[in-house]
């Protein structure tokens, strides 16, 4: 595309990037607007987040050829030392995920001032005032306490909150934001979103701050880029303003993204079809410790996680459970899997309270109740091959298998999940995040287990390795009749997969029913909040 050197702000010109043998941007030309918000998409190793690194130099193991000018400077010729003054002072950079972006060991207030200090000269204690200013702006209540604060003792939502006040803190020309809301629920997606445009806004030597934003939810692009840049394989195939690229897209790449939305396929629930799980009254509470001298003579308080919980999942039925972080979702998981005690009420698994199975028969119970997690790179040792990580539940619980036998139930549960045998002999690392997952759901289902907790098994995944995967569990529902708790916060998700659906709220289940009507015709205001926010 031509892009106008007098104006642009940032320029790649040809830019291409290989890792050894492998290309992983070829060629790439795109140009942003002082003030302008690009959003760049694509699928998982389309050379997005590589892009945006290369543009801070900040991929030391890569060789990177052509252009890349910044206000009218080319990046690729200046020293470190140079671009240690540009990064975080001109060119900002916010990561997918804050845990990973901010130091565990300092406080929000002093990481935060330490970025101002570094390029301002500014003394940190007498940054502070600008410090809390900037948590205010960025939406943290109680700010001046909150700067004390260590990242664990923050929400995911104020965490990206807090990285995004460091973004801002010397007032950037160019933020890169890196999927900035992949791990939020869909109000603080919005809440996030919102809070970008309004920065925005702030004037950075004269001009409005430009956006690069790099994303897989086209919801998300649509209500906040002006122009939209689509990768496949490392190539630009198409750039369009936002309206056109999504009523008229020109590459047969773009419209299949676009078309990648969740399907829904499931099957009705039979009439017959015993209830597996039960949940009656189920409470959990956490012990919240004083703070200083009154943590020694006071006791611990309690927190109300769970509130009075009441569920039924029959055989082959997918309940859905949606609601904010904090709503108590995986708490809940955690309790129906047997991982959290809880504190009232009583959990009945195929008909049987869960504390009247003996220590030997809670083994063999948990072979019949499997989960599939989040995060599959996490969840999956990095030290052992896919053979041993999805066989290790069959030489658990089924000792009777010599390891010929075992191999052979490992390549059958592969194929299953639409993995070829010779996976098996490699290790998590050199797999996508798609099939990362499929590993992941390989080894629960190599169990035949009854039940399946998916606790957010797509929300890390690009839209068209979402479709793949929920087409996949829905597949794998109607062939082995599995039941499902699917916890999410994507309601494009639970409308695709389930059958009934729970919203909860602070602990508490506020609204159920099915999951047409619950999603078509809400009847509780936080339900309501919920889904005006996708």
């Amino acid at each position: 595309m031509s892009t106008n050197h007098a104006k642009a702000l940032l320029e790649i010109d040809q830019l291409s990037i290989q890792f050894g043998e492998k290309t992983a941007v070829d060629a790439l030309s795109l140009s942003l607007q002082a003030g302008e918000r690009l959003a760049l998409v694509g699928e998982s190793g389309s050379g997005k987040s590589v892009t945006a690194l290369a543009i801070l130099r900040l991929l030391n193991a890569a060789r990177v050829q052509g252009q890349i000018r910044f206000a009218g400077d080319n990046l690729n010729a200046k020293s470190e030392r140079q671009m240690q003054a540009i990064r975080g002072a001109d060119i900002s950079m916010v990561f997918q995920e804050p845990m990973t972006a901010l130091n565990p060991v300092y406080t929000i207030g002093r990481q935060i001032a330490e970025s101002i200090s570094l390029h301002q000269g500014v003394h940190p204690r007498a940054a502070r005032p600008r410090v809390i200013e900037l948590l205010e702006q960025v939406g943290i209540d109680d700010a001046a306490r909150r700067s004390y604060a260590y990242p664990h003792q923050l929400s995911g939502g104020q965490r990206q909150r807090a990285v995004i006040a460091m973004a801002l803190a010397c007032r950037p020309r160019l933020l890169l934001a890196d999927e900035p809301t992949t791990a939020l629920d869909v109000t603080l997606r919005r809440q996030i979103i919102d809070l970008l445009l309004d920065v925005q806004k702030q004037q950075a030597n004269g001009q409005n701050m430009a956006i690069l934003l790099i994303t897989h939810d086209l919801g998300l692009v649509r209500h906040f880029a002006q122009r939209v840049a689509v990768m496949e394989h490392g190539r630009l195939v198409e750039v369009a303003p936002v309206e056109a690229l999504f009523t008229a897209p020109q590459h047969p790449y773009t419209r299949k993204l676009l078309a990648s939305t969740p399907r829904r396929e499931v099957r009705p629930v039979a009439a017959d079809a015993p209830v597996l799980l039960q949940a009656r009254g189920v409470a959990v509470d956490y012990p919240v410790p004083g703070k200083g001298l009154a943590a020694l003579v006071r006791p611990a308080t309690r927190l109300r996680a769970l509130d009075g919980i009441d569920l039924d999942l029959r055989a082959g039925e997918t309940l859905g459970i949606v609601g904010e972080s904090g709503s108590g979702k995986s708490t809940l998981a955690a309790a129906l899997l047997g991982l959290q005690r809880t504190s009232a009420g009583e959990i009945r698994v195929f008909g049987r309270p869960r504390s009247d199975y003996a220590r030997r028969e809670r083994r063999a119970l948990s072979a019949r109740i499997q989960a599939v997690f989040q995060d599959p790179f996490s969840s999956l040792s990095p030290r052992q091959t896919v053979e041993q990580i999805v066989g290790e539940g069959v030489a658990l619980h089924q000792r009777h298998f010599d390891a010929d036998a075992r191999c052979q139930l490992v390549l059958q549960a592969l194929a299953e999940v639409g993995l070829p045998a010779d996976a098996a002999g490699r290790f998590p690392h050199e797999f996508s995040g798609g099939q990362r997952q499929r590993i992941a759901i390989a080894r629960a289902l190599i169990l035949q287990p009854a039940i399946v907790i998916l606790d957010e098994p797509t929300s890390a995944l690009d839209v068209s390795i979402q479709q793949q995967i929920l087409q996949l569990l829905t597949d794998l529902q109607q062939r082995h009749g599995f039941a499902y708790v699917l916890i999410s916060h994507d309601i494009a998700v639970v409308r695709a997969l389930a059958h009934r659906v729970l919203v909860t709220c602070h602990g508490r289940i506020v609204e159920h029913g099915e999951v047409s009507a619950i999603l078509t015709a809400p009847s509780h205001g936080y339900t309501k909040k919920l889904i005006e926010s996708v």
